[in-house]
């Protein structure tokens, strides 16, 4: 599988291609998932919350596993790595081609898919560090990054147009195909060899599962109304302590560590890092929040969904790339705090629209300032971060960024989701007891049903569970259900409000370090 070590990198053009499209399939994944939700529920006969919890679940399995998967691929090759990574990341597209069910999505999209790209993107990394040098290695990381900025604008417009003219499984098929042809094409990519310490910190890769798993799983399990949330959300977190402290010990023993914590004694890398995390969180909320909106309290199709969502990402594209080749004297942690000001206004916007908005053309604006903060924020944290690393290191430290923005990036789809059906259910039930239409027997049916089967529904699928009812009666249940929705999306756009919100306060902090000395292991790295 592996190839000859690579004395002399001599990566070709069409090497880096393939690469980027390797990033460019990870990126456009969830896109397709996103602006399809309507359809995937309709086709399968589920539930909205159940899409989202397969969406945050592919993002924390890839956040939780990629420490470990680097180290694996430090160990068994990091060729072999970005292959099986690849071909696990194919099963789930493969899968979502001829799932029947939400548990298939589940096990072979969101677990299989997820272990998959924590396999391939650290030793993806690793390989363009190997096979390229010099301005031919910083071209492909730029590569790569501008693959990933090109999914994330024409993911919705590709994934809504696929599935309104033809099927949103046909967009998992593209995917299948692409990375087929990545597979094919890799039989020249030389494999890089670690010349590292090979032994491994099972404790600590135990620890940070457990820790970033029971975190999320409980605002998961939160989300779906189960039981245990308290526990879960205690048990992540004492884990998650556990892995600070047992890392700092092996490390004064002198003892290998899944990752070493003195990266983290660099105020650049604690706060980029913290950065990175806080701008997934907000990116995962919207990514949740606004598909569901116009889907389901406008009725678009997926098309319609992703042009609409457009300006979002075309605006994030444009801008990533102008800000990533003109900024001209200004510092790099004021760009960072402009990022998180835009986002957050654009946040602010968005929130008195969502009941009074009825047309896309009213978001355009909005979702441009979103996209141009998201934009700043792309071009230069993961730069920022890497700055003060050394090139030896930079592998590891990339290792880091990554877990943490996938970890970001699912704990906002799932923080975003529960917190949007938490109130949804509150919202609900306090309107049908409070309301002078609905007689006292409906009301506390009406109350019990949302308690136990909390959903965003579409106005059409709230007409069928009513069906028989008296008119006023029904009239009154979607008007209540219309003014419950617009409160619940627009509570669940505050969790991406309070993390840029955040954000502005830690880029003002970085306003007092000094501007980070352009490193090359940065300049190699690109967009984060």
């Amino acid at each position: 599988m592996s190839a000859e070590p690579a004395d002399s990198p001599s990566g070709t053009p069409r090497e880096g291609v393939l690469l980027a499209a390797a990033m460019f399939v990870f990126v456009i994944d969830t896109s397709f998932m996103n602006v399809s939700i309507s359809a995937v529920v309709h086709d399968l006969d589920t539930t909205v919350s159940g899409v989202q919890s397969a969406v945050a679940i592919e993002a924390l399995v890839s956040a939780s596993f990629i420490l470990i998967s680097s180290k694996v691929g430090d160990l068994w090759g990091r060729k072999r790595a970005f292959v099986a990574g690849m071909v696990l990341y194919a099963v789930g597209a493969v899968a979502m081609v001829f799932a029947q069910g939400l548990t298939a999505i589940i096990v072979f999209w969101a677990i299989l898919g997820g272990l998959g790209a924590s396999l391939y993107l650290p030793a993806m990394q690793s390989l363009i560090h190997g096979n390229f040098e010099g301005k031919t290695r910083a071209k492909v990381f730029a590569l790569v990054g501008a693959s990933a900025a090109i999914a994330a604008a024409v993911g919705p417009l590709i994934g809504g147009f696929v599935t309104t003219l033809l099927s949103w499984r046909v967009g998992f098929l593209v995917e299948a195909l692409i990375i087929a042809a990545v597979l094919v094409g890799s039989r020249g990519i030389r494999d890089v060899p670690y010349t590292g310490d090979r032994s491994v910190d099972v404790a600590g890769a135990f620890l940070s599962v457990i820790g970033m798993g029971g975190l999320v799983v409980g605002v998961l399990v939160w989300q779906e109304g189960g039981e245990s949330v308290a526990l879960l959300l205690a048990v992540g977190a004492a884990a998650m302590a556990g892995l600070v402290y047992w890392l700092l010990r092996r490390k004064h023993e002198g003892k290998s560590t899944l990752l070493d914590p003195s990266l983290f004694e660099s105020k650049l890398f604690s706060h980029g890092v913290a950065q990175i995390m806080l701008q997934q969180v907000a990116l995962g909320g919207l990514l949740i929040a606004l598909p569901i909106f116009l889907q389901l309290v406008w009725g678009y199709n997926a098309l319609q969904a992703g042009i609409t969502l457009a300006p979002l990402s075309l605006t994030m594209f444009g801008v990533a790339l102008l800000a990533g080749r003109k900024v001209g004297n200004r510092r790099t942690s004021s760009i960072i705090r402009g990022g998180f000001v835009l986002l957050a206004a654009s946040i602010v916007i968005l929130i008195p629209l969502v009941p009074r908005a009825d047309s896309g053309w009213h978001l355009v604006i909005p979702l441009m300032l979103a996209g141009a903060g998201l934009g700043l924020l792309a071009s230069q944290l993961n730069n920022y971060a890497l700055s003060p690393i050394s090139e030896e290191r930079v592998g590891e430290a990339a290792g880091v960024t990554s877990a943490t923005g996938s970890f970001g990036l699912s704990f906002g789809l799932a923080f975003a989701g529960a917190v949007m059906l938490a109130t949804l259910s509150i919202a609900f039930t306090n309107m049908a007891e409070s309301s002078s239409v609905l007689p006292a027997a409906d009301q506390q049916r009406v109350a019990a049903v949302l308690e136990d089967d909390a959903q965003v529904m579409s106005d059409t699928q709230l007409g069928d569970l009513l069906a028989g009812q008296p008119e006023p009666v029904r009239q009154e249940i979607l008007n209540i259900n219309d003014d419950a929705r617009d409160l619940a999306l627009q509570v669940a756009l505050l969790v991406s409000l309070l993390a840029a919100l955040v954000g502005v306060a830690i880029a003002s902090r970085m306003m007092r370090l000094p501007d980070p000395a352009q490193s090359t292991a940065a300049e190699n790295s690109g967009p984060g």
